[in-house]
């Protein structure tokens, strides 16, 4: 579906182009085809000719907010008309107690990890939406308390690094074969001496500078495992992953082999990780849910594919993640929406340590 800039906005739309436009994009968004003169003229809301309706929906093509996929086909909204009929005509509620009480009673539950809770909300973001459920988890800053280096095989080791606040988190390190376990402990013993209650952030040049100075007193192959250890880490705790859950139902109700194939690039996006934890990241800039529709962000360009996210944040309202929901660009906006913006603040309200 090709995507042209809107020659004027909606205050140059008179009555008849408004409503044409808006049973347009509705039916659009439900159906997920092109929608013909004929079918808008049948419905009888319009109480307009096939005609008629046709003059205008040329008009709305002329201002790049319609497109036709084939030449006798109907029209449907390019993404630039997508992003007008958000903008300006959609009516955006507030989800039901009911709506608010399922993400409630899957999320809130007492004595879950930080992981679990986030795989649950991606889980139910998916399930609630008809799209792919995607949460970027927190940024770990919190000071370390000890590092340990474990041999998994010849040539692997695992690196747990346990955090002041009580949490663990496990680093799968390809090692020189025949590292001998002497060393392990040594390198163990020098991060954690080092960094008790701070960040590896915080710590991560001091250490650098010592071992480049030679005052570390350690051998080649533990400065080895220590300088890996800094690099793989990311400059300390700051490792973060996108959890994506629901991807299988992107592939319920297509209608057309394109459709399958708008998919099949989707999913190729969504291996993508750190560009969508980046564009995910957008959303510190200011809070609120954001939306982002087909060719409004390069990632997208090739599926069409439309991202709603918003951000969470942690007990001292700090905008630590964000989450959302992936699918086409033809998800239900009105319901998904509010769904997003609820699901951002139930997260924030059980990481704060309060029921929501």
């Amino acid at each position: 579906m090709s995507d042209t800039t809107p020659k004027t906005g909606l205050a140059a739309l008179d009555e008849r182009m408004r409503d044409i436009f808006r049973e347009i994009v509705e039916n659009y968004l439900q159906s997920g085809g092109p929608v013909g003169s004929r079918t808008l003229a049948q419905a009888g809301k319009l109480s307009l000719s096939p005609a008629s309706i046709r003059n205008t929906m040329a008009d709305l093509a002329q201002m790049g907010l319609l497109s036709a996929p084939h030449a006798s086909a109907g029209r449907m909204p390019t993404h630039a008309g997508l992003r007008l009929f958000v903008d300006g005509l959609l009516q955006v509620g507030e989800l039901n107690a009911s709506e608010r009480g399922a993400i409630e009673g899957r999320v809130a539950t007492t004595g879950r990890t930080v992981p679990d809770l986030l795989n649950e909300v991606s889980a139910v973001l998916g399930g609630l939406s008809g799209g792919a459920g995607l949460v970027v988890t927190p940024k770990r800053d919190a000071p370390l308390r000890h590092v340990e280096f474990v041999p998994i095989s010849r040539h692997e080791v695992l690196a747990v690094l346990v955090f002041s606040d009580g949490s663990i988190e496990n680093r799968l390190m390809t090692a020189p074969e025949g590292l001998p376990p002497a060393t392990l402990v040594e390198a163990g013993n020098f991060l954690s001496s080092r960094l008790t209650g701070r960040s590896l952030e915080q710590a991560r040049l001091d250490i650098e500078r010592e071992i480049a100075e030679n005052r570390s007193q350690l051998d080649s192959a533990a400065q080895g495992l220590v300088k890996q250890g800094l690099a793989d880490w990311g400059g300390g705790g700051e490792h973060r992953s996108l959890i994506v859950r629901g991807q299988g139902r992107l592939l319920e109700n297509l209608e057309a082999a394109d459709d399958l194939e708008r998919i099949r690039m989707l999913f190729d996006d969504l291996e993508r990780k750190q560009e969508l934890i980046a564009l995910l990241d957008r959303t510190r800039d200011g809070q609120g849910v954001r939306l982002f529709i087909g060719a409004e962000n390069p990632l997208f360009s090739l599926s069409g594919s439309s991202v709603i996210v918003a951000p969470y944040m942690n007990r001292d309202q700090e905008i630590v993640g964000a989450l959302g929901v992936i699918g086409p660009t033809r998800l239900n906006y009105a319901r998904v929406i509010p769904l997003v913006d609820y699901t951002a603040r139930v997260v924030g309200k059980i990481l704060d340590g309060a029921r929501p």
